[in-house]
Order: structure tokens, then C-alpha cells, then sequence
């Protein structure tokens, strides 16, 4: 099989039953009408990893079933950006006749944007010299000439080298206003770009007659952040992942926006800050006084695992909690508690990753 191909025709029918799972497993909770934002069909994903298969001269991409776990070749990927299946031939060809570029190479991994730039990283069972350098240098322009805004890292163990940066700069649209992203290789970042707008709208829409100031947790690269900063005084944000909150500060610099603090901390050590268990210095390195602050609403876009029961506490004291969840039974877990003292006013359904099981939600919440 040299395609993963993907039947586009299927498209409706697979959504139809996330959006029936997603109604059946929060029925309990009384949820309104549920907001549905489609993906495009094909050319959704921004970022892709293949391994690179050796055999004799030739060289191609692998993937492996899920399931039965066999190999099979990848030559065009229907899901990934167009930016990447257009470089992928040419970068395995021009790779292929050039000994320190392929020599023990074993995956290549793509980031790209929908702004046109690609970040090809280069995986190795070998550590890299000189000559790899150089060549990678000269593959660089090479493609470049081609009409690609591309950089390079090479990766081996314990061994990065950089050609000529380690990110690239997505632009995405909100409401007609542009924002820019600082995306670093073996960072998060949404996967799907026209979903990831559609997620902004929907989190800036929901927060349009906010008041005072927005509390986030796990802010990452300031995605959210920077989008909802119009509609509030101050946005005071935390993330844990230091790579994310450089990026976050680029970001904030890059757009121009001044009412954005981010705070490298857990959601955990901010719930003991908020609650006086503990004081951080690095809150009083960064100037910021917690008391200075009037945040009635909160927005959390936690990791897989939910929040923890001693944030969710720390929620509830919100009027309003907006809670973007990339896991719906830790959604369902963490809903189990803070539906107690809020109610759901409005529920939606992104679909980040078409053609599988995963299911992206969206929850407006607000005290009885």
C-alpha cells in the first residue's frame, strides 16, 4: 500500500456518530444543543511522523497499522497539509543519493503551517558530523530554491542541530483578526489548524461580555490566551512546560498585546498559591499580586488526565469556567463535580482528528 488513503465519502458518517457518542455520554448532565465545527475532509493535519525504511538503494516512509502492527509504505499521506505531501518525495529523493544524509536515518517528522512554513526534523541511530551539517545546508537551499519556506534539525542521542531555526510561525485567523504563533519542534501545538480556529471563535465568542479579569490554566503557548485577551482587563495565565512558556512570551511580543502575564507554574502549585498554602517567589519575581486581580471567569485546557479534585475545588469558586477537554471521560469525571455548582450553557464538539475515535470538547459553564 504506497497511500494511506482515506474514503472522504465517510467524512459525515463518522462525525454523525462522534456527535451521537458525545450527546449519549453527557445526557446525565442536561446539556444544551451541542455546537458541531467540521474538519475539512483531507488536508487537516499540520503535523506528521514517518519512519524511513531502508531497502538496498531505495528509501521510503513507513507507517505501521495499529492493529495488525505490519509496515506498509507511505508515499502521499491525504491527511497531513498539502505543504507536506508536496515535500515529501522530493525530500526522500534528494536525501536517497547522499550517503552522511541517509545513512541510519530512521524517521522524519513534519511541522508545517497554514501560513506556508515546514520544519523538517531528522531522526538518526548515529551521531552527526561535520558533513552532515554541510549537506544538510546545501538540501536546505536546495528545496528552498523549489518554492518551500522550510528549516531542518538534525537529532541523533543527546544531539540537535538546528538549521536555520527550531520553529516556524503559524498565522491563524480569529474573527477576522490575525494572530501569530511561535511553534517549537517537540512542542504542543493543535494539529489541526482550521479546527484550532474555529476553537478560538468559539472560546472568544463564549467570553464576548466578560467582565474584570480571565484566569488560565495550562496555557501552553499562549493559544488561547492571546485570542480571548480582548475580552478581558488582564489575562493571568499559567503552564508548567518551560519550551511553552518562552513561546508564550514570543507570542505575546510578536502581536503586540499587553494585557497577557504569563507564569510558569502547575495548575496544583497555582491552587495552593490561590487558596495562601504557599507563596512562590517567582510570582514576586514576576510582579504579580494575586489579590491585584478580579477574575470571575477561569479557562482550563487541561492534559488527557483531566484536572486534578483539588483544582476542580479551585474552579468551582469561579462564577464562570470555560473547559476545553481533549479527553471526554476525564471531561465526564471532572463535570461530576463541578456540575454540582455550575451548569452547562453551552456544549460543543470539535473535530481535531478525523477518522478516529478522539473526540475534542468545548464546555461553557456557569454558577446556578
Amino acid at each position: 500500500m504506497s497511500n494511506t488513503l482515506i474514503d472522504t465519502s465517510k467524512y459525515q458518517a463518522q462525525l454523525d456518530e462522534k456527535i451521537a457518542r458525545m450527546q449519549s455520554a453527557f445526557a446525565e448532565f442536561s446539556v444544551p444543543e451541542l455546537e458541531v465545527f467540521p474538519s475539512p475532509d483531507k488536508h487537516y493535519r499540520m503535523r506528521a511522523e514517518f519512519r524511513v525504511w531502508h531497502e538496498g538503494d531505495d528509501l521510503y516512509y513507513i507507517m505501521f497499522d495499529q492493529e495488525t502492527k505490519q509496515k506498509y509504505r507511505v508515499d502521499q499521506f491525504p491527511q497531513a497539509s498539502r505543504i507536506i505531501n508536496d515535500l515529501m518525495p522530493l525530500l526522500v529523493d534528494a536525501i536517497k543519493p547522499i550517503e552522511s544524509l541517509r545513512r541510519k536515518l530512521f524517521q522524519v517528522d513534519f511541522l508545517s503551517t497554514m501560513s506556508g512554513e515546514v520544519l523538517v526534523s531528522m531522526l538518526y541511530h548515529r551521531q552527526l558530523d561535520d558533513e552532515w551539517e554541510a549537506n544538510a545546508r546545501t538540501l536546505k537551499q536546495r528545496l528552498n530554491d523549489e518554492g518551500f519556506n522550510l528549516n531542518l534539525i538534525g537529532r541523533a542521542r543527546k544531539q540537535k542541530i538546528i538549521i536555520d531555526r527550531d520553529y516556524v510561525l503559524e498565522k491563524l485567523t480569529v474573527d477576522g483578526r490575525p494572530l501569530t504563533y511561535q511553534q517549537i519542534e517537540n512542542s504542543f501545538t493543535q494539529p489541526n489548524g482550521k479546527v484550532a480556529e474555529k476553537m478560538l471563535e468559539w472560546a472568544v465568542d463564549c467570553t464576548h461580555e466578560s467582565t474584570g479579569d480571565l484566569l488560565e490554566l495550562y496555557c501552553g503557548n499562549g493559544n488561547f490566551s492571546l485570542a480571548l485577551a480582548n475580552n478581558f482587563d488582564r489575562v493571568l495565565a499559567t503552564e508548567l512546560a518551560k519550551p511553552s512558556v518562552e513561546s508564550a512570551q514570543f507570542n505575546i511580543a510578536v502581536n503586540n498585546i499587553e494585557n497577557v502575564q504569563i507564569i510558569r507554574m502547575s495548575a496544583e502549585e497555582f491552587t495552593e498559591a490561590m487558596e495562601g498554602k504557599r507563596e512562590f517567589r517567582r510570582l514576586q519575581q514576576a510582579g504579580v499580586d494575586l489579590k491585584s486581580y478580579n477574575c470571575n471567569t477561569i479557562f482550563v485546557d487541561p492534559p488527557r488526565s483531566g484536572m486534578d479534585e483539588g483544582t476542580c475545588r479551585m474552579v468551582q469558586t469561579y462564577d464562570r469556567i470555560l473547559y476545553i477537554s481533549c479527553n471526554p471521560e476525564t471531561l465526564k469525571e471532572n463535570l461530576n463535580i463541578l456540575s454540582k455548582t455550575h451548569r452547562i450553557s453551552r456544549f460543543a464538539l470539535f473535530d481535531q482528528f478525523p477518522y478516529t475515535h478522539h473526540m475534542e470538547a468545548g464546555v461553557l459553564l456557569e454558577r446556578k
